[in-house]
């Protein structure tokens, strides 16, 4: 049997900076196939997802396998479960696949962390344009909200690897081949 539970929650990461928009970001909606379960403490709620996970937040979607999202809890601590407040993490893994605005980025393991403004990529990483203009991999990606910032930690026997379109052709005419190269 194919069950869908739409989970509201508050947003993850604005895809805006602060206050360009007017108007109030939309809701953030987790949908799964599978089992979806929430336990509270008296400071945290977490809540996980299995099967077919789908995130749908502002300017971002998110897809995998299992998904865990860890929050502050709010409201009254002798209430059964407890309100989403801010979130702390937010860790997808399974054939995960982000998609926001122009790029998309896939994985085996995304750690989402909203309070830092970044976003840890791991298992076999790939961020690429949708355009394919650019596509970077290596054993971990670590992606910068605001700061148009990405770090590719590379391995020796895992480098880190940045394709992007060609260069012009910076060699010499056919006929000054011989003149050799001007300084």
């Amino acid at each position: 049997m194919n069950r869908r539970l739409p989970l509201l929650l508050a947003l993850i990461i604005p895809a805006l900076p602060a206050g360009l928009c007017a108007t109030e970001p939309p809701p953030t909606v987790i949908e799964c196939a599978g089992l979806a379960e929430t336990v509270s403490t008296d400071t945290e709620t977490v809540a996980t997802f299995r099967d077919q996970v789908v995130v749908s937040g502002n300017n971002l979607k998110i897809f995998c396998d299992f998904l865990q999202v860890v929050a502050t809890r709010k409201g009254d601590p002798a209430d059964t479960l407890g309100g989403y407040g801010n979130f702390k993490s937010l860790v997808a893994t399974g054939n995960v696949r982000i998609v926001q605005g122009d790029r998309e980025a896939t994985c085996g393991r995304a750690e989402v962390f909203p309070g830092e403004d970044r976003i840890v990529l791991s298992e076999a990483p790939v961020v690429r344009s949708l355009d394919d203009q650019y596509v970077a991999t290596g054993p971990r990606l670590v992606l910068y909200r605001g700061q148009r910032r990405a770090v590719i930690e590379g391995e020796p026997d895992d480098r880190a690897r940045i394709t992007l379109p060609a260069l012009k052709d910076l060699g010499f005419d056919e006929e000054n081949k011989e003149a050799g190269p001007s300084r």
